[in-house]
């Protein structure tokens, strides 16, 4: 099976919205083994769509196209399906009763615009939309099949796991069984893993994928057939012992969410105190449903006067190392956990730029502190050359990954290559 992907829509062309949908869906299909052999986009202009339409429907056995469902005169995809196919639109009498009552239940009315969308191209099989006012539809043109979806994200992502994935499954039965497993890294640069990886010999039918996306770097593990996916897991597990450190899941996208379900499994409570991170490490664990279960509080303690007057840092220390500093940060993670007696706290100081630096403590250093009732551990991290952003990013990486080493029990100190360590040490309660 030849799967393709077609975006459309002038904002997506010309960089105005990201295309966060194509990016989904590849990384969905691939998650099922199966790769997309291109992806195009093209603007809102009948007569490219039309072009775009048919030249990949010669090619492709299935084409997701994304967007261009909507009321306005600029959404031409139905349009433009039927032209390429030569066929009239149709109204869709049961979809225009359904968006009838779809506005009545909410108590709106119907602008007459969005009887648009009840237009079909004639012979054209609707595609139920349980979160929008936009049907998709599938047509046959050429050797392809174009499975047309709508551009708001909620509502493409819904209809591609209901709809779509079934369709694909059921139209095109794979005949070679394939299998995916990830390691999620942290630490470590695509080209070390990489070099590593490769004094391991890769099992016939396997092949790997890298996707960096900083913080992390994801190494996939295709197998594709019976004899591969019987050697996987010794491979994947050979993989793991030579990568040791660098692996901080085998089941998640994010360290973030593999840090949630820790949590959630051993039943214990985290308090955070972030400085230069600004919420972003409880903005990561709440994106996640449970969090509650767990996260008790984060002190977003940017100024000093925060640090001491809510975290109850001791001014000395401040005045004698610095609100960046190994000892601030400890001062501040005790601080946090005393406040509703949690299991744990995490807190982060840090300078995050792209000003602010000095010859002593540059642009990027960044103390993290971690604590539980007995003891704390920090380490300085040196974060140089780095967005604001990354070096906000990495500081929560390198503290959710102190916490998830804690909680297996491998000890939270380690060492990154792909981040200086400037300091680190072990300090017991008293």
């Amino acid at each position: 099976m030849l799967l393709e992907m077609i975006s459309t829509g002038e904002e997506v062309l010309s960089g105005q919205i990201v295309d966060t949908n194509a990016a989904w869906f590849a990384d969905c299909m691939m998650n099922l083994g199966i790769e997309l052999n291109r992806r195009s986009t093209v603007g809102d202009r009948m007569d490219d769509l039309c072009a775009i339409f048919t030249e990949r429907s010669i090619e492709a056995d299935l084409i997701l196209v994304n967007g261009g469902l909507g009321p306005t005169s600029d959404d031409l995809s139905a349009a433009a399906a039927a032209k390429a196919c030569g066929v009239p639109l149709l109204e869709h009498a049961q979809w225009r009763s359904h968006l009838e009552e779809w506005f009545r239940k909410r108590g709106r009315t119907m602008a007459a615009s969005n009887l648009k969308q009840c237009l079909l191209p004639q012979g054209a099989v609707l595609v139920d939309n349980p979160a929008g006012s936009a049907p998709g539809f599938r047509v046959k043109l050429n050797r392809a099949w174009l499975f047309f979806t709508p551009g708001v994200p909620v509502e493409f992502k819904q209809m591609v796991q209901e709809q779509f994935v079934p369709f694909m499954q059921q139209q095109f039965r794979q005949g070679l069984a394939t299998r995916l497993c990830k390691l999620l890294t942290f630490g470590h640069g695509e080209s070390t893993l990489a070099d590593r990886i490769d004094t391991v010999p890769l099992p016939d039918g396997i092949t790997l994928g890298y996707r960096p996306s900083p913080p992390h770097v994801e190494i996939k593990i295709f197998a594709r057939g019976a004899a591969a996916i019987a050697s996987q897991d010794s491979y994947v597990h050979a993989l793991q012992q030579l990568l040791a450190d660098a692996v901080v899941s085998t089941r998640y996208s994010t360290i973030a969410e593999e840090v949630h379900h820790l949590l959630s499994e051993r039943q214990v409570t985290l308090a955070l105190a972030e400085s230069c991170t600004g919420g972003m490490l409880s903005s990561q664990l709440v994106d996640f449903p449970g969090s509650s279960a767990y996260l008790q509080h984060c002190v977003v303690s940017y100024a000093d006067a925060a640090k001491t007057g809510i975290l109850g840092v001791d001014a000395t220390i401040l005045a004698r190392y610095g609100a960046v500093s190994p000892e601030t940060a400890i001062a501040m993670a005790k601080g946090a956990r005393s406040i509703l007696d949690s299991d744990y706290a995490l807190a982060i100081t840090g300078i995050a730029g792209p000003e602010g630096g000095s010859a002593e403590k540059p642009v990027g250093m960044v103390a993290i502190a971690l604590t539980d009732r007995e003891q704390c551990f920090v380490q300085v991290v040196q974060l140089s050359q780095r967005s604001r952003n990354l070096v906000r990013t990495m500081s929560c990486a390198v503290a959710l990954d102190m916490l998830r080493r804690h909680l297996l029990g491998t000890g939270p100190l380690t060492s990154y290559p792909f981040l200086p360590a400037r300091q680190s040490y072990r300090e017991a309660h008293h």
